[in-house]
């Protein structure tokens, strides 16, 4: 419409009612512009602070102050030390004192011929002390040729031949050959040690498989890349049977973990689709981490995968997990993690409310670390200190949820649904059950964060080797990072736990699979390492 145009071709309805009835559309119009403007600006904010902002989701104490009615929050007195505790030494500022396990070499370095002669008498003098220092040094890893020589053994009584080439005769002849032990790869030229080093180099240390071949050939070995994924998967084939063993430890538990991470594969030149993995850790009976492989993030991936199972399952709010939960077999456990997060990414557009939802939501972590400073003042075992927890949660956490939720109903028709607070509030609203669950039992926890750290290595590595090479590549990878997750949570060398399970695994019989499970490795090496001589 021009500036010249006359009031005739408006077209202004005579009827105030119906001039009422346009402006009422003309508002609503405008008001759904501001949202989305708003919904834009938020999303954008968001974008520019993952991008170039702090990573931690901190907030300062003192900016809840600035609310009057607010709640309080707890005052950070250090408390005073027990007289009968003596005070924790404090870290000395000077070199630490390096380990005593590494090898020494020592080296003596005598004054030159030249300057022993007394500058007196000219006399040679003697040495009387000497003074040591140490220095940490580093000498590249080495690869060797292990040379498998099998002996053959003939009876001389029996066996009339001379002939030092003859033919190795069949069984119950006189000729035997000591047999060779089982290979992780039949035929193949890899050790266990170099498989290992290749697992954790790449599933713990995030070095795709290029850039090994590249250090390879600085120590005069040329490995194709091909060759080392081949490795990988007869790796993985050869380890799923333990996988499978753990996975069926974590599903008779009382609690699982559970989270996933999106996976790129490649399925032509220069094409990726996109898979995913699944994390499932267990509890405290089965402190194993495991994982599952899927073309795209499908529904069927975790309810095949937890069919069967009955327990605690702690989890985001994705909708595959619905089915399982309506079944009535399983129990859903929110992460307060999430619903922090998404009252933290609202504070730019209603600080208020999103201020005052992470102080409570301060408070909840507050009783979390009074019961386990509690628990290791008192010396509680992992029962007693369940047992503590609940009791705490009991008496300060659901007093404090109470509030939270009347809060939450009476703010949630006085901010749009699709603003950040809006959608934070929806969120909380929506599994507001789960949400309280966790004050059930003393085991659970307030959030999923140990499924979340277990996708830490997925996120940092696939900035490195991008996507997987294939279907088969991406349950390669599920069964390798399980393993080395595994032993990342149980404290364990991952290296020398993969080289020992490569050199035994390919010989074992069936039953003896649960022996090398990773915490039963670990307890059989302390025991060997403390039995008597």
């Amino acid at each position: 419409m021009t500036a010249n145009t006359s009031t005739s071709e408006l077209a202004l309805p005579d009827d105030a009612f119906e001039l009422k009835a346009m402006l009422h559309e003309v508002l609503q119009t405008n008001r759904e512009q501001s949202r989305q403007l708003e919904q834009l600006q938020a999303r954008l904010d968001l974008l520019l602070r993952r991008l170039y902002g702090r990573q931690a989701e901190r907030v300062d104490p003192a900016q809840m102050l600035l609310f009057a009615d607010a709640p309080p929050q707890p005052a950070e007195t250090k408390p005073e030390p027990e007289p009968e505790q003596p005070a924790r030494k404090r870290r000395g500022h000077g070199r630490q004192k390096l380990p005593d396990h590494l090898p020494r070499r020592r080296v003596v370095h005598e004054l030159p011929e030249a300057e022993r002669p007394c500058p007196c008498c000219q006399k040679p003098r003697q040495a009387i002390s000497s003074q040591t220092s140490e220095q940490l040094d580093y000498q590249p890893a080495s690869l060797f040729i292990v040379e498998h020589v099998r002996l053959t053994y003939v009876c001389t009584s029996c066996q009339k031949t001379t002939e030092p080439d003859a033919p190795v005769g069949p069984i119950g002849s006189t000729f035997a050959t000591a047999p060779k032990p089982a290979q992780p790869i039949e035929r193949g030229m890899a050790g266990p040690g170099l498989l290992a080093h290749v697992v954790v180099s790449k599933y713990s240390d995030h070095l795709p498989l290029n850039r090994q071949q590249e250090i390879f050939g600085r120590h005069g070995v040329h490995l194709s890349r091909k060759t080392l994924c081949d490795w990988m998967a007869d790796c993985a084939d050869l380890l799923h049977p333990l996988t499978r063993l753990m996975a069926e430890r974590i599903l008779a538990g009382r609690v699982i973990h559970t989270d996933d991470t999106s996976l790129p594969v490649q399925v032509g030149e220069g094409k990726t689709r996109d898979g995913a993995l699944w994390v499932y850790a267990g509890d405290e009976s089965a402190r194993y981490v495991v994982y599952d492989f899927t073309m795209g993030r499908v529904h069927s991936g975790p309810q095949h995968f937890l069919a069967g199972f009955t327990g605690f399952l702690q989890a985001d709010a994705f909708t595959g997990y619905d089915r399982l939960f309506g079944l009535g077999g399983m129990t859903e456990v929110a992460c307060w993690a999430h619903a922090r997060r998404k009252f933290y990414d609202a504070r730019a557009s209603d600080g208020e409310r999103s201020h005052r939802m992470l102080g409570w939501i301060r408070q909840l972590y507050a009783v979390e670390r009074e019961a386990g400073e509690e628990a290791e003042k008192s010396k509680l075992d992992l029962e007693a200190s369940w047992v503590l927890r609940k009791g705490l949660r009991q008496e300060k956490s659901l007093p404090l949820l109470t509030t939270i939720g009347e809060w939450l109903a009476q703010q949630q028709g006085k901010v749009l649904p699709k603003s950040p607070m809006g959608e934070a509030i929806g969120y909380a609203r929506n599994h507001w059950a789960a949400f309280l669950n966790y004050t059930r039992e003393g085991f659970l926890a307030i959030d999923n964060n140990l499924a979340e750290r277990s996708l830490r290595a997925i996120a940092v590595g696939r900035k490195n080797w991008l996507f997987a090479g294939s279907e088969r590549g991406g349950r390669t990878a599920s069964v390798l990072y399980g393993m080395t997750q595994s032993c990342r949570r149980l404290g364990l060398n991952t290296f020398a736990y993969l080289r020992d399970l490569l050199t035994a695994l390919p010989g074992l019989a069936g039953g003896e699979l649960s022996e090398w499970l990773p915490d039963r490795w670990s307890a059989r090496g302390r025991a060997e390492l403390h039995a008597p001589p």
